[in-house]
């Protein structure tokens, strides 16, 4: 029986080096061709790796948690009794280890070890090993400001730790909420669209509004917020990550490093310039209230931005468009990537000929993705080949932000919260609402004037949302 070498393959299109999540075959376990072997994370996502032979999985080069250059050798599947050894002295780069546990961060004084405190004479240092580093980066040299000390001869005293913070106060016990005939709870479309992106029950929160309804005030006064209208006190939790400790060095995750390079690309590569419209979102808010009592799907302002982005980009080519260098392709399809975050970082599924799809399909299509992203389950054409992106943190309560292109693509949409704000109409006051958007475009692909119409085009199509349907 042949040899068969398992080599680190190459699961996604950017990915350079992956870490071995974990083996779902052990050493001596029979093999046959296809059986998955491992999982692996890549820059995007957690990838299966099958085998391409069969056989018994003899050697584990590289084991869970451990990094590997694309290409090395991680396996050997053979016979039982054949001979491994040449194709064990021909695996090259060792991999990488796996990353210390971050409850152990390394410290920031020279590397003599700490002394115990003792009265007299400081303890010699620990005779363990330090751990292996030999694939890490070098460390940083010392400022010249502040130059290595000798290790002092007695033990420093212990940093305080700091003290408690103050426990909130109770949450006062809210009145309970009017409903409306058919046990429907009173509330605005606003305070519906806050409660919702804030995962706030509604029939917990006390209204204020004319007969008992529920307004806005009363989500920001549940959420703990300031009544100013500005971002909440406590933006929604992020997605479960690792334990972060102040101080500590954290290492860099394939992803978090896709990202530092691709963003740095274009960031200094792109000449980036902005342009800012507000949109009246009085309609869509109305609108949206409908869908909600129809529909089973919940669709949110982010689906009827993305539905108004796609249309509009199929009138104005040069937005869903790439600078080649001497060059400029338009794309044939519209494919509209959403920003998703992730413990690790950011990732962009795509919804794919997002024009030819109803607002109800990219919603169902959207909450899919974003589950399997944050699970790290997309495949790589889910989360590849988007033509334009659009990037929300209205969620957050923040009301204007800029994006960094995702490149190849030469424009990125940065979607603000909806507001409910006085709004002036025919010299009278009144309370409407509204969403700020920003166009980021790569000046060699679009011009200023074409984003100004572009942005024209995506607010007629919100400020009439009946026209996303059609």
């Amino acid at each position: 029986m042949a040899i068969t070498k398992v080599v680190l393959a190459k699961l996604s299109p950017t990915m350079d080096e992956g870490t071995i999540v974990k083996w779902t075959k052990n050493e001596g376990d029979p093999v046959k061709q296809g059986d998955v072997l491992a999982e692996i994370e890549t820059d995007k996502a957690n990838m299966e790796m099958e085998a391409l032979g069969s056989g018994v999985l003899r050697k584990i080069l590289v084991p869970a948690g451990g990094k590997a250059p694309v290409g090395s050798l991680i396996g050997v599947i053979a016979d039982a009794n054949e001979d491994i050894s040449k194709a064990l002295a021909a695996a090259s780069t060792p991999a990488r280890p796996a990353a210390p546990p971050a409850a152990a961060p390394q410290p920031a004084a020279p590397p003599q070890a700490a002394p115990a405190p003792q009265p007299a004479a400081p303890a010699p240092p620990p005779a363990a090993p330090p751990p292996q580093v030999a694939a890490a980066p070098p460390s940083p040299p010392p400022s010249a400001s502040a130059p290595p000390q000798p290790a002092p001869a007695q033990a420093a005293p212990p940093r305080p730790a700091p003290g408690p913070a103050p426990a909130p106060g109770p949450r006062p016990v809210p009145a309970a909420p009017v409903a409306a005939e058919g046990g429907r709870v009173k509330a605005s479309p606003l305070a519906r669209s806050m409660a919702a992106q804030r995962n706030i029950p509604l029939g917990e929160v006390a209204g204020s509004g004319p007969g008992g309804r529920i307004i806005k005030r009363d989500i920001e006064a549940w959420a703990g917020a300031p009544a100013s209208g500005r971002a909440p006190a406590q933006a929604p939790a992020p997605p479960p990550g690792p334990a972060i400790t102040p101080g500590e060095e954290i290492p860099v995750s394939n992803m978090r490093r896709a990202i530092a390079k691709r963003l740095a690309e274009s960031m200094f590569t792109a000449p980036h310039f902005y342009v800012t419209v507000e949109i009246d979102m009085d309609a869509a808010v109305a609108l949206r209230e409908q869908l909600q009592r129809g529909e089973d799907v919940k669709v949110t302002y982010n689906d009827l931005v993305l539905k108004a982005c796609a249309k509009a980009l199929t009138r104005f080519p040069m937005v869903n468009a790439s600078w080649m260098g001497d060059k400029i392709a338009t794309h044939g399809e519209v494919h509209v990537g959403v920003a998703v975050t992730i413990p690790d970082g950011l990732i962009t599924p795509v919804v794919r000929n997002a024009d030819r799809k109803s607002v109800l399909d990219i919603s169902r299509e959207v909450k899919d993705l974003a589950g399997r992203a944050r699970e790290r389950k997309l495949r790589p054409e889910e989360f590849m080949g988007s033509t334009f992106t659009v990037s929300n943190l209205g969620m957050y309560g923040v009301t204007e932000f800029t994006a960094i292109i995702n490149p190849p693509e030469s424009a990125i949409l940065a979607v603000g919260s909806v507001q409910e704000v006085p709004v002036a109409i025919d010299g009278n006051l009144r309370a409407g609402h509204r969403m700020r958007v920003t166009l980021s475009a790569d000046h060699r692909v679009v011009d200023g004037a074409m984003a100004a119409q572009f942005l024209g085009e995506v607010r007629r199509l919100l400020e009439n949302p009946v026209s996303l349907f059609v």
